[in-house]
């Protein structure tokens, strides 16, 4: 189904008087944006230079230039400087991988506009005529926009302050003066998104300090720039991402962005007489005060975020961390609610955390970041621990710093220092339940197992949910041995995207070969909630839950109770009808393996090898089992190979037994 056509489905499904208000809407909005074209063309967006002469940002950065010598001691003792010059050589000499691309070498002139993974490049023009997705090819817009938001900077500028080596700021300043030249305000693929632009203005600011005081950028580039940054501040006011059905991280980004932005430019306005939306004193007080309401609307009371992945978790408390700190430097400050609740999200990703420091990929996950100040090149996409590390010192949490001890440099560049402990204090084996954002983990003195059951992203609107209900992750011994298996990509293959969100790559029940939410195979964030899994019970050691996602097309309710005792977890599926008794039904339940675990057939099952730890899967007499073959995507863009353990019945209930020595 096309583009057009699936936009006339939507609004046959809508209200007449709806459908025509929409359409109305669309026509008005259309026609602003033809004379906003024509006027840009007539007269490019831009600011003179010299207006920003006797600019002098006033505000304190996030890291604090006087403390460059300590900063440069703490990463030569730590071992850190010749990982941070050989990142930045490689950035220097344009070498990228990124979303699953592989080392790139991308030229002398960075392709800004090009999907490089794929050769596609999107054309310079009015940012509202450019079509970002087409699934008709294999281009994915997120290329030309991760490159964009030059996360590579941070990198750059420590080489710099490591070395004193003029080559790095030399980088520094002929990257931005080819990406001003080449992306005209509003008119290039690097404008289509809000959130992209925030998160640029944010990098750039960031590493301000790094080449303040270079000799190799003369003054006229710190006028050119500031002239950006300002522009970019004015762009993100204007074109705010919220005005879907839900907010989310893009509008989180748009915030933190103008807070950024204000905070530097605060008592410094050019465009008088125009706009609100063009005084950064108006982005600051208004980026904060929304992300006051935002924190309470996105982060669930137990501290999950409601967007129901785990990895877009990670990138909103990082946000929101951040720009707390940046506040809090500056002598602003959110209220005690807005605090404990950052604190409360920062406990989350530390209660889920396996016994191998990394976090289970649940829902989707793009590699999403805000700043990444260390280990540009290799920093691991299901690690969380790098804000656990930052939260200890801003909460002074032993437990946080002791869980993200191995991301010191993290909290050095964003916090000034780090407390040492002595003692390794993060070692919980209690289970817990998080039952708002839908996660429950049993743990015992040798395994955990993260078991998700609950409401879709959004409240049900299901943006970023895969369907997982009472799907599992399984860890033993601090191996890997059951596991989620990622997302892979959005929109440069959407048969990919759709297979790795679908029942059947997840550790659940697949009734009658139907999917647990149905979803619109070219609907890439849309998948209306149909399941409504709750939870009936949870202990130490047991749970029990239940979804109805086959119930308005089988007649199905699908329960499922896990109980983890010592060195066994037994798993009980029980196929119910509307009157709550037991029916038989063909289902297919599926085990995805971890990368590494090697599957030998038994008589009642199989055993699962992991290196040196041996796990036993018994099952009943009545069902088949056979390995297949699957894929694993452990960063986006990216797919391994692994094995999966698919098991088929027809029965009304399964029981699956887990042993090991």
């Amino acid at each position: 189904m096309s583009t057009v056509q699936h936009k006339i489905k939507r609004l046959k499904e809508m209200p007449l008087g709806t459908a025509v208000k929409k359409i109305a809407g669309k026509a008005i909005q259309e026609a602003r944006f033809v004379y906003r074209q024509y006027r840009i063309r007539r007269s490019p967006i831009s600011l003179h230079p010299k207006l920003f002469r006797s600019f002098e940002t006033s505000s304190r950065f996030l890291l604090d230039p006087s403390k460059r010598e300590l900063y440069r001691k703490q990463l030569i003792s730590g071992g850190m400087d010749k990982e941070i010059i050989r990142d930045a050589d490689r950035i220097c000499n344009h070498i990228f991988d990124l979303l699953g691309s592989g080392d790139i070498e991308l030229g002398p002139s960075l392709p800004w506009h090009e999907d490089f993974k794929t050769g596609f490049r999107w054309e310079n023009k009015f940012y509202k005529w450019i079509k970002i997705v087409d699934l008709d090819n294999a281009a994915d817009v997120k290329v030309p926009w991760e490159l964009s938001r030059f996360q590579h900077f941070f990198t750059l500028g420590k080489a710099y302050w490591l070395t004193n080596d003029e080559k790095y700021a030399y980088e520094f300043r002929s990257e931005i003066e080819d990406w001003i030249m080449r992306n005209p305000v509003e008119m290039s693929i690097n404008w289509t998104c809000a959130m992209d632009v925030a998160i640029r203005a944010v990098n750039w600011i960031s590493v301000i300090p790094f080449f303040m005081h270079s000799p190799s950028i003369p003054k006229f580039f710190w006028e050119n720039l500031h002239a950006s940054l300002y522009l970019h501040g004015v762009f993100v006011r204007a074109n705010l991402e919220n005005t879907g059905e839900h907010t989310g991280n893009h509008y989180t980004a748009n915030l933190a962005g103008l807070v950024a932005l204000g905070l530097y430019f605060e008592g410094f306005r050019i465009l008088q007489g125009q706009s609100s939306g063009s005084d950064p004193a108006e982005w600051l007080a208004f980026g904060k005060e929304q992300l006051e309401k935002e924190m309470f609307v996105q982060s669930n009371e137990d501290g999950s975020n409601y967007e129901a992945s785990t990895s877009y978790h990670r990138l909103v408390a990082e946000m929101f961390m951040v720009t707390t700190m940046w506040c809090s430097r500056n002598g602003l400050h959110f209220s005690d609610g807005f605090i404990k609740r950052l604190e409360k999200m920062h406990e989350f990703m530390l209660r889920i955390m396996k016994p191998d420091g990394s976090t289970p990929m649940i829902g989707d996950a793009d590699d999403g970041r805000y700043l990444i100040v260390s280990h540009y090149g290799n920093w691991v996409r299901n690690d969380f621990r790098h804000l656990l590390a930052i939260a200890g010192e801003f909460f002074d949490r032993d437990d946080f710093r002791s869980a993200g001890l191995c991301c010191w440099e993290d909290a050095l560049w964003m916090t000034g220092g780090f407390k040492p402990v002595s003692v390794q204090m993060h070692d919980d084996r209690t289970s817990v339940a998080f039952p708002d954002g839908g996660y429950y983990v049993l743990r015992s003195p040798e395994a955990y197992c993260l078991i998700r059951c609950g409401e879709l992203s959004f409240h049900g609107h299901g943006a970023h949910s895969h369907n997982d209900q009472l799907s599992f992750e399984l860890n033993v011994k601090g191996l890997d041995f059951i596991v989620d298996p990622g997302t892979c990509v959005y929109s440069g293959d959407y048969h990919l995207r759709n297979l790795f969100r679908s029942t059947a790559m997840h550790n659940t029940l697949r009734i009658g070969g139907r999917e647990q939410n149905d979803f619109d195979e070219k609907e890439l964030f849309l998948m209306r909630e149909q399941t409504f899994a709750v939870c009936e019970g949870f202990t130490d050691h047991e749970f029990t839950g239940k979804h109805q996602g086959y119930l308005g097309k089988l007649g199905i309710t699908h329960k499922r109770n896990y109980k983890l005792h010592g060195s066994v977890m037994q798993i009980d599926d029980l196929l119910l009808d509307a009157s709550g008794m037991e029916v038989r039904k063909h289902f297919t339940a599926a085990f995805m393996l971890a990368a590494g675990v090697r599957p030998v057939r038994r008589e009642k099952g199989w055993l699962l090898q992991h290196e040196d730890v041996t796990v036993t899967l018994l099952l009943d007499d009545t069902v088949k089992s056979e390995i297949q073959l699957s894929w694993l995507s452990n960063q986006y863009g990216v797919r391994t190979s692994t094995r999966m353990l698919v098991v088929t019945g027809f029965n009304s209930s399964l029981r699956t037994t887990i042993r090991w020595d």
